[in-house]
């Protein structure tokens, strides 16, 4: 039978206690509710799901994606949603109630399927992280506060009563450029418009520099926080357009993050320098240049063993030009253009060693290096960074092996993931804040290989750290149904296209 909006949510309300009248529901499927509590978050496992997303879209939420959620082995869904979606005739202070009947319908079908729910305002009264912004300032704006006070209170009035096993409300995504003190200020006032109807309702908030940094003032009003797994951007985000991921390099994982792709002309005090490359290159090699910026102009060569084997003067100027775009730099009054292009030279077999260097002009940034043995079925890719000034130190090639083929360059891996974005939170738990990754993945222009390789060092610190997690999103360019990315092998699903590979991973975690 099909559990129906008419079966299944024929709502009453008991003073302000919610409750579902489902008489004719079948039995739920069995499930283990977990504990939850501000100090310690369980380890919920789970999706964002987008259907109120934005105003423009609005549309209910679907039955079958909590059935699925549920059937795959998951318990979390967060529902990131926009204000907009709720209030009538764009007057924010008269809600839809046929809108609020759709949310409705969703916490209860993570009751009948055993997922807990997060109620999230990604777009508040007062405050976005998208555009268009909001008319009113949320933090600082007396008058919009209380309009989005009203709005949780509203929440917290609809399902009073619900255990935190089962819904906790999750304020505000991801505060960015926001005062700590005017952010903390604006949480406290929310918390009490929520608890003055639900004495007791789980709240989440999420961390400062959206979502990355803990807010340790919170604590004391007794809320859990959530943080972010998109670290690095350039492989969660890689040609995402809402963050201009077009111009991040070709993603590679782990992520080689000390070499140095400035080179400086014999003209520059900070001394000129060139990028070596130690072989010995077996076979004969193509050797791909991603220029980015040239300042006025710059010579550059390559030599194997100390010969040259490619040579280009490139020269800025106004206008159009072998660059994508001609920039003044009125300080200077000279050109430093963006050339945003490939360029290739092949290293001949036997060779040692290879240099790259600028022997005259100003200076080149060069953002990534592609290498492709002659027998090689893919390249290697390096990304390089743009740090001016700083000497190139030597690394070395070896192809044909798995993982690390660039030797001598530090790396971004897990254990460097769980430096920077576990050891700060784990000192937040020890403070009696509960953790969980509210948001992560990678796009679906992210290679699929590099996606998985880092999504189970993420998987695995978060485990180790004793955290859950959702994903961004269950159907969709970050999901595991309907990607759309170029690279994988679709299994046939439900009546959707599922990431096998990629649902067993975190399956598995």
């Amino acid at each position: 039978m099909k559990i129906t909006t008419a079966v299944l949510l024929a709502f009453a309300c008991a003073g302000s206690t919610f409750v579902a009248v489902a008489a004719a529901e079948p039995a739920a499927p069995p499930v283990q509710w977990l504990p939850a509590t501000p100090e310690k978050l369980p380890r919920w496992r789970g999706f964002n799901l987008l259907e109120k997303f934005n105003v423009g879209k609005c549309e209910p939420f679907k039955e079958e994606d909590f059935k699925l959620i549920h059937q795959l082995g998951f318990n979390f869904v967060r529902l990131p949603m926009d204000y907009r979606c709720w209030i009538k005739d764009k007057d924010w202070e008269q809600f839809n109630e046929a809108q609020l009947k759709e949310i409705d319908q969703a916490v209860e079908w993570g009751r009948h399927y055993g997922i807990h729910v997060w109620i999230n305002f990604h777009r508040a009264p007062g405050y976005t992280v998208a555009k268009p912004k909001e008319p009113t300032d949320l933090f600082t704006d007396t008058k919009t506060q209380e309009v989005c006070a009203k709005h949780w209170a509203e929440f917290a009035r609809r399902y009073k009563g619900i255990p935190n096993s089962q819904l906790g409300f999750n304020l505000f995504n991801e505060p960015g450029n926001i005062e700590t003190n005017l952010y903390v200020a604006v949480v406290r006032k929310m918390t009490e418009a929520i608890r003055a109807q639900d004495p007791n309702r789980l709240i989440i908030s999420d961390g400062m520099q959206w979502g990355r940094n803990p807010i340790l003032q919170l604590a004391e009003i007794h809320i859990a926080q959530a943080t972010r797994g998109y670290s690095p951007m350039e492989i969660s985000h890689y040609k995402a357009s809402w963050v201009r991921g077009e111009n991040f390099p070709v993603p590679v994982w782990p992520r080689p993050v000390s070499a140095v792709g400035c080179l400086l002309s014999p003209t520059k005090k900070e001394g000129s320098h060139p990028i070596v490359i130690d072989g010995p290159f077996a076979e004969e090699t193509a050797l791909r240049m991603h220029v980015m910026k040239v300042s006025t102009s710059a010579n550059v060569v390559v030599l194997a063993d100390n010969k040259p084997v490619w040579e280009k003067k490139f020269t800025c100027g106004s206008g159009k030009g072998e660059w994508k775009k001609a920039e003044l730099v009125p300080r200077y009054n000279i050109y430093q253009n963006t050339f945003d292009k490939d360029y290739a030279a092949t290293i001949p077999a036997g060779t040692q060693q290879v240099k790259i260097r600028v022997t005259a002009g100003d200076w080149l940034q060069i953002s990534e290096l592609g290498f492709k043995p002659a027998s090689a079925s893919r390249e290697d890719v390096l990304p390089m960074n743009a740090a001016f000034g700083k000497k190139p130190e030597p690394f070395g090639y070896a192809p044909g092996g798995s993982g690390r083929v660039f030797r001598n360059l530090k790396y971004e891996d897990r254990e460097a993931l769980w430096e920077e974005h576990i050891v700060p939170w784990k000192d937040a738990e020890a403070k009696g804040v509960g953790v969980m990754v509210g948001e992560w993945g990678a796009y679906n222009k992210t290679p699929h290989d590099v996606v998985l390789r880092w999504a189970e060092d993420c998987l695995a610190n978060w485990k180790k750290a004793g955290w859950g997690w959702a994903l961004w999103n269950f159907k969709g360019g970050f999901g595991i149904l309907d990607s759309e990315r170029a690279d994988v092998p679709y299994e046939d699903f439900e009546g959707h296209k599922l990431d096998r590979k990629f649902l067993e991973l975190l399956q598995r975690y």
